[in-house]
C-alpha cells in the first residue's frame, strides 16, 4: 500500500523517537489504522482497543501472522496480537512482561482508565505508542500520567482544508426525544435505556431524511428494532445489523446507487469504505467524541461528483449531559448556549467557530464564564490563584484587563499542556496559571479588582453604580435587553466594561 506524505512521516517521527511512550493525535479519517499497521517492528506488537468491533478491523493490513485475545478467541504467540482491554485485563498471567516490542493503543483518550493502566505496567515494551481523533482538549481527560509527549498531529480541520477529508455543511434538527433519565455507562448513554427512550421517533427521522438529505445517505440508528423502523418508512431503504449476512452485497449495491439509504445500528463506525456518502444522519445520540468522529468518519472520503458531506444531527432533551453534535469535532464546546443559540450553530464546519463565537458574545454569558471556570478549576484540580478567567468555547481562558488589554491562555491539549506564548514552548497549564497570577501582580497590581477575585469580595455583590450602568448604556446598546439593570452587580459591571473595552480597541486597529 502506498502510504500518503503525513502517514510516512507519522512513521518516520515514531520510528525516530524510539523507547518511550508517545501518543498521535490524527483525525478519523486520515488513516491512523494505515499508519500503525506500517510501523516498522523489531519485535513482537501488541494492539489494544477499548471496542470489540475494532478488534479484528486492522488485522487484515498484516502480512504476517496475527492473533486476538478477545471472548473465545485466544493467542498463541503470533507476531502481532489485537485484543479487547475487557479481555486481555483477564489473561494478563498468560504473557510475561517482555514478550511485546510495541504496544499499540488505539482511542487512546481511554488509556487514563485503570484497566489501561494495569495492562501498560504490567508489559515493559520498549515502545507504547497511544493514537486518538479526538480533538485536543486536556479538560475531560489527562493523559500526561500515561503518555510522555504528544509527538505528531493532523487534526480534521487540516485534513479538510488540505483536500484529504470532504467539507462538511452541519444541519441541526430537533426530533423531540427526552434522555433526561437515561443513565451513563462508560462515559455513554446506557444502550437499553436509550433504545427504549428512542422508540417512536422514526416518523419525523424519516421526514428528516425526506426534507434534507442528499444523494447516498447512511442513518445511524439507536437500536436494531429503531433501525427497521426508521427502514420501513423510508422507500428503498436498507436495514444493516449485526445479524445482515449479505452486507457486503448490500455495499456493492449502495456502491452502484442501486440502494438509497442504509439504516445501520453500530456497524459503520469503523473501516467500512463508503466514500459515495453524502448525507450522514445521526440518529444515535452519544456523549461519545470517539464514536461520534467515527460515525461522521463515513462521509468524510472524497468521491467524484460529491460537492461535501452533509451531517445531520438529530437532537433533543438531554439534561445536564452534553450531546456530541458537529462542533464536538472541532474541540468546541457549546453547552453555555440555551437551547435556541445552539440550533443556529450550523452550516460549514470549519466556520462554526466564528457562529458560536458570536452567539457566545453577550454579558450573560460573560457573567457566567467566570464562575463557570472557577467551577472547572475545582473539578480538574488546578489552582487558578484567585484570577477571573472567561472561558471561551474553543477552550481557552482569557483574562480581561483595563484599556481592552486581555491575557489568553490556549485550551490545554491532552497531556494538560498549553503553549507558552512568551517562550513558544509545551508547559503545564497550572504552570501557565501560576505565571499568570505573577505577571499580573508585577504588572496589574493596581487594577486587582478587575482580575482578582480576592480583592473583589468586599464589594463583589454591591449594585452595579451609576457611572457603570451609564457607561454600559453607551456603550453595549446591542445587549442591553440581555442585562438585567436591577440586580447588576459591581464585579459584574466591571466584567462587562473590560469585554466592551477589549471590543472597542479590536475595532480601532481593524481600523
Amino acid at each position: 500500500m502506498k502510504l500518503r506524505d503525513y502517514q510516512q512521516e507519522c512513521i518516520d517521527v515514531i520510528e525516530k523517537k524510539g523507547s518511550g511512550r508517545w501518543l498521535v493525535q490524527m483525525s478519523t479519517g486520515l488513516g491512523k489504522t494505515i499508519v500503525f499497521t506500517h510501523m516498522k517492528r523489531q519485535g513482537r506488537m501488541l494492539i489494544l482497543s477499548h471496542r470489540e468491533e475494532l478488534v479484528h478491523q486492522p488485522l487484515k493490513y498484516f502480512d504476517c501472522p496475527t492473533g486476538v485475545e478477545m471472548a473465545d478467541e485466544k493467542s498463541n504467540g503470533e507476531e502481532v496480537v489485537s485484543a479487547s482491554v475487557q479481555s486481555l485485563i483477564r489473561r494478563l498471567g498468560k504473557f510475561k512482561g517482555d514478550e511485546f516490542d510495541t504496544i499499540v493503543v488505539d482511542e487512546a483518550h481511554h488509556a487514563a482508565a485503570k484497566s489501561y493502566r494495569t495492562i501498560l505496567n504490567h508489559f515493559k515494551a520498549r515502545q507504547v505508542v497511544g493514537f486518538t481523533a479526538t480533538p485536543n482538549r486536556g479538560d475531560k481527560v489527562r493523559l500526561n500520567d500515561v503518555f510522555d509527549e504528544i509527538i505528531f498531529e493532523r487534526n480534521l480541520r487540516w485534513g479538510i482544508e488540505n483536500k484529504y477529508l470532504s467539507d462538511i455543511d452541519c444541519k441541526r434538527v430537533d426530533i423531540g426525544y427526552d434522555l433526561t433519565n437515561v443513565h451513563t455507562r462508560q462515559g455513554d448513554f446506557a444502550q437499553d435505556e436509550l433504545a427504549k427512550e428512542m422508540e417512536g421517533t422514526e416518523n419525523v427521522i424519516a421526514e428528516v431524511y425526506k426534507n434534507y438529505a442528499k444523494g447516498a445517505t447512511l442513518i445511524f440508528a439507536s437500536s436494531v428494532k429503531h433501525a427497521e423502523a426508521i427502514a420501513k418508512k423510508i422507500k428503498g431503504a436498507v436495514v444493516v445489523t449485526a445479524q445482515t449476512n449479505n452486507r457486503a452485497e448490500i455495499v456493492k449495491d449502495f456502491t452502484e446507487r442501486k440502494i438509497p439509504c442504509i439504516v445501520n445500528c453500530m456497524i459503520f463506525t469503523e473501516g467500512t469504505d463508503l466514500p459515495l456518502v453524502e448525507t450522514v444522519i445521526i440518529a444515535r445520540p452519544t456523549q461519545s467524541d470517539a464514536l461520534y468522529a467515527q460515525m461522521v468518519g463515513r462521509g468524510l472520503r472524497l468521491c467524484e461528483g460529491k460537492e461535501k458531506l452533509r451531517l445531520i444531527d438529530c437532537v433533543g432533551v438531554t439534561g445536564k449531559r452534553d450531546l456530541c453534535t458537529a462542533p464536538s469535532l472541532l474541540g468546541l464546546d457549546i453547552s453555555v448556549l440555551d437551547k435556541n443559540k445552539r440550533n443556529k450553530v450550523e452550516g460549514d464546519l470549519l466556520k462554526l467557530g466564528d457562529v458560536i463565537d458570536r452567539l457566545t458574545d453577550t454579558p450573560k454569558i460573560w457573567i457566567k464564564s467566570i464562575e463557570n471556570v472557577r467551577l472547572w478549576g475545582e473539578e480538574q484540580g488546578y489552582n487558578l490563584h484567585d484570577v477571573d478567567y472567561c472561558r471561551m468555547p474553543d477552550g481557552s481562558f482569557i483574562c480581561n484587563l483595563p484599556q481592552g488589554r486581555r491575557i489568553t491562555i490556549p485550551c490545554p491539549d491532552v497531556m494538560g499542556n498549553v503553549v507558552s506564548q512568551a517562550t513558544g514552548r509545551s508547559i503545564p497549564i497550572q504552570e501557565a496559571f501560576s505565571k499568570t497570577r505573577k505577571f499580573l501582580e508585577r504588572n496589574y497590581n493596581d487594577s486587582k479588582n478587575i482580575w482578582d477575585s480576592r480583592a473583589s469580595r468586599g464589594w463583589a455583590r454591591e449594585h452595579a453604580s451609576d457611572k457603570q450602568i451609564a457607561f454600559i448604556k453607551k456603550n453595549c446598546k446591542e445587549y442591553l435587553d440581555d442585562i438585567n439593570f436591577s440586580w447588576l452587580t459591581k464585579l459584574e459591571a466591571s466584567q462587562i466594561i473590560s469585554r466592551i473595552s477589549y471590543e472597542n480597541s479590536k475595532k480601532l486597529l481593524t481600523k
